[in-house]
């Protein structure tokens, strides 16, 4: 058995070891996002009663689940990489067509899921406790980490395979059971990972899977028997999310927006500066939460700066991204559009100059799905462009003075996710470290992604509670 859904298949809810209908037996459709005439998946549309069904499974398996030693564990772990491994190019083509980003993005994807799992996997011999000295005689002091029980992990559309993966497999290797509820846009690929586990030999209830919109998040939340949460989102569910967990002390772990800059100081790259926010800022159509969405160029190097950088955006090629040479692929759905629009409306009504870009397109080949082409808006501090995430391709150049207004106008935001500097200078580099408000800095490279084992997480408003990824995940 393969495991990847075909395109059209009506795909099931996994709770207790069993493949299920939602019980009211609703559905969800969810159609290719550069063709919206091809449908990718049918899915439950599943409410409160299915999580709550889920839930309880999870909780008979928790016992049987934690007795169960760390390095078993981990050797099922590495199981389901060596299954995903052999299947990395058919679930690479189900994300480009369920999710949209373009097959290279997708194979990239799948390709950090599985090293992430990989290192994730280890740790079924790495985790370990301390032992203390102790103040009194016949005392024996120490720690040993211990599961917290059932695991909620609400995972998003834009990262489908990855962000699950790096969501189930700490949370499994730790002793956890979890049921996973991903975004209703992507429910193909969800079902791919967790066909896997199945495929493995993951005992029944230890991993359980809910399709559907907001209800079955809202009963995790809720639910006095799931003892953690991790969710990655939008800053206002996040915070939604951290008042209704607040009434039960539920332990909360969520990865939210973002509002990136990529600093442009006078001695750098200005070719590798433009590869920097092409990659950043137009990547996966700019559907990041790391997403370059700020430039901050110093005035000497402006107006080159910017005759390159469009030059490099109006070439971009746009279409589908299971096309070959396709740059940018669509946005994920008609409410995606409808954003990215809103905030090109407001910029210009604040009066930032639209230099490219700034509307969909509509001819022929792109009639049938959600395309947007790269934009780039010349902008102010304080714009309403310049400060909220926008989710889609759109970057908003800022001229600065200098290194020092350039770090005060990117620490200006209520956001901290990702930040960059494009310089020569290593004393400047350091300087920049040193004041950047974000949880994860990059120097002369884009401000996006990151590798298997590091830590992942921002400050401020991007993140709340634990990092992902890496050791620190066990925290």
């Amino acid at each position: 058995m393969n495991g990847i859904p075909e395109l059209g298949e009506t795909v099931l809810n996994y709770i207790d070891g069993r493949w299920e209908a939602a019980a009211s037996d609703k559905w969800t459709e969810r159609y290719d996002p550069a063709d919206n005439s091809v449908l990718v998946a049918r899915a439950p549309d599943s409410s409160r009663e299915d999580a709550r069904r889920a839930i309880e499974a999870a909780a008979r398996a928790a016992d049987g689940w934690r007795e169960m030693t760390p390095p078993r564990r981990g050797r099922l772990l590495f199981d389901w990489f060596a299954w995903l491994d052999a299947r990395k190019a058919d679930l690479a083509r189900l994300l480009t067509r369920e999710e949209g980003k373009i097959l290279a993005e997708a194979a990239g994807e799948v390709r950090r899921a599985i090293d992430i799992l990989e290192y994730t996997a280890g740790m079924g011999r790495r985790l370990s406790g301390q032992v203390y000295p102790s103040e009194e005689e016949g005392v024996f002091c120490y720690s040993t980490p211990q599961p917290v029980g059932v695991a909620g992990l609400i995972s998003p559309w834009n990262f489908p395979v990855a962000i699950p993966v790096w969501k189930l497999a700490p949370a499994l290797v730790a002793g956890n059971t979890v049921v996973l509820k991903p975004s209703p846009l992507t429910p193909a690929t969800a079902t791919a990972l967790v066909r896997g586990l199945e495929e493995i030999g993951i005992p029944k209830g230890v991993v359980n899977l809910v399709h559907g919109d907001s209800e079955p998040g809202v009963e995790m939340i809720s639910n006095p028997s799931v003892q953690a949460v991790s969710f990655t989102g939008s800053t206002k569910v996040g915070k939604m999310i951290a008042r209704s967990a607040s009434e039960r002390l539920l332990k909360l772990q969520l990865e939210l927006g973002g509002k990136n800059p990529q600093i442009v100081l006078e001695d750098a790259d200005l070719d590798q500066a433009v590869g920097g926010v092409v990659a950043g800022g137009f990547g996966s159509t700019g559907q990041r939460c790391t997403a370059t969405s700020r430039a901050l160029v110093v005035d000497k190097v402006y107006d080159d700066f910017m005759t390159r950088l469009v030059e490099r955006a109006k070439r971009m090629k746009i279409g589908p991204g299971i096309e070959p040479d396709v740059e940018i692929g669509p946005l994920v759905d008609e409410r995606a559009v409808s954003g990215v629009n809103h905030y090109v409306g407001v910029g210009r009504a604040e009066g930032a100059k639209l230099v490219t870009g700034g509307d969909p397109l509509s001819d022929d080949r792109h009639s049938r799905g959600y395309f947007f082409p790269p934009t780039i808006i010349e902008a102010r501090q304080g714009m309403e462009i310049a400060q909220e995430e926008i989710f889609g391709p759109v970057v908003a150049v800022i001229p600065v003075r200098d290194i020092e207004e350039a770090i005060n106008i990117a620490n200006s935001v209520r956001y901290g996710l990702t930040s960059t500097v494009f310089t020569r200078d290593v004393g400047r580099v350091f300087r920049f470290a040193g004041r950047a408000q974000a949880g994860i800095i990059h120097v002369n490279r884009p401000g996006v992604g990151g590798f298997s084992h590091v830590p992942f997480g921002g400050v401020k408003e991007s993140g709340y509670g634990g990092r992902e990824v890496g050791d620190e995940v066990m925290s």
